[in-house]
């Protein structure tokens, strides 16, 4: 299944750092994912996307580089990666599950400043997809270009900014929609999938729903399951104020290198939120907690529980890593990182309940 990447920090970073240079970094998971379960299907093999946003002077829409050529062997990925630079980034490795292999069907996607990713499926999606076409507005109709339930899923998101009053049509202000406006539309998207799956009868309905969606300025991750006893695919972050190559014997001279997270003070200046941790460092990644959102503005990290019918407050509640590891998605491996990690050095805001309106 899918793997995907966020950067965001208060510095340019150049795209090789991230994309190419660490020892396992997201091209290497293309091919080489080590918390991946399932290894009927080992490889990320169907295509990637790049999307990275450049000076305002050039506009508010992202950049994004897609390709069907699996990440390993795309020669112009690491001559577009190795000189270029941004503060805010996206990028996607694609193991299909809906959709054909195709441009159309690379993430991330775009409209406007928006940027939206996906890792995971919708369930009974063939029993679903054609009333929840016709549940969105023609704009977001009409600007699916392929044929995944993860582009569909955006469109939904995207009628569901326009229901609340905050157009995609309409450029925003200066910084952006706002985080809070994100979350929402999320949440909301996610309720209206589950609205549609529950309808369906005689088939499994259980979504599997991590997205990331950003408007420039904030980002919004989202680990999801519709379920009240199975675990969501992984998800994980870091934060810090410095992301170094490490001198090691493995990797003494060449390109790529063991990366570290490195904290300096009490500030974020550097936020990653990754699919599958880019390093091995216990103390460098924290898990997002299952069915919870986690929110980045101005580097502060918030994470919220997603409280619905599948919400259990209890923190000891026990899950079922079956139904991931059948989809060929990971959970998160406690031998590998540990759930109960220190948290990051910097003050983390107080999560809140948030309900769908």
């Amino acid at each position: 299944m899918c793997r995907f990447l966020v950067y965001t920090g208060r510095d340019e970073i150049l795209l090789s750092k991230l994309i190419l240079d660490p020892a396992h970094s997201i091209l290497t998971q293309s091919f080489d994912c080590r918390l991946r379960l399932d290894h009927r299907r080992p490889h990320n093999g169907d295509g990637f996307g790049v999307g990275y946003y450049t000076q305002p002077a050039l506009g508010s829409e992202p950049c994004i580089f897609t390709s069907t050529i699996p990440a390993w062997n795309c020669l112009n990925l690491e001559r577009l990666a190795s000189k270029t630079t941004s503060s805010l980034i996206f990028a996607h490795v694609r193991a299909t599950t809906e959709g054909n292999l195709s441009d159309q069907n690379c993430h991330p996607f775009r409209y406007g400043s928006l940027m939206f990713m996906h890792n995971g499926g919708i369930g009974g999606w063939r029993h679903i997809k054609r009333k929840l076409a016709e549940s969105v507005g023609d704009d977001w109709y009409n600007c699916v270009q392929g044929s995944t339930d993860s582009e569909w899923a955006f469109a939904v998101l995207l009628d569901s900014m326009d229901r609340m009053g905050y157009s995609p049509n309409v450029e925003p202000g200066p910084e952006g929609y706002g985080h809070t406006v994100l979350r929402k539309a999320v949440l909301r998207t996610i309720q209206r999938i589950n609205e549609m799956t529950a309808q369906v009868e005689g088939d499994d309905t259980r979504s599997l729903l991590n997205f990331a969606i950003t408007d420039g300025h904030s980002v919004v991750c989202s680990r999801y399951v519709s379920s009240g006893t199975d675990e969501a695919a992984s998800l994980f972050f870091s934060s810090g104020t410095s992301w170094k190559r490490q001198q090691s014997q493995e990797f003494p001279d060449g390109e790529k290198g063991d990366y570290k997270m490195e904290r300096r003070d009490k500030g974020g200046d550097i936020v990653l939120v990754a699919s599958e941790p880019l390093t091995f460092e216990r103390d460098n990644w924290v898990t997002v907690p299952t069915n919870s959102t986690l929110t980045i503005h101005k580097q502060t990290v918030m994470i919220h529980p997603i409280i619905d019918e599948f919400y259990n407050q209890n923190p000891s509640h026990a899950r079922s890593h079956q139904f991931a590891q059948t989809k060929g998605q990971t959970i998160a491996d406690k031998d590998i990182v540990s759930e109960q990690n220190g948290q990051p050095d910097r003050a983390m805001a107080e999560p809140q309940d948030i309900r769908v309106a």
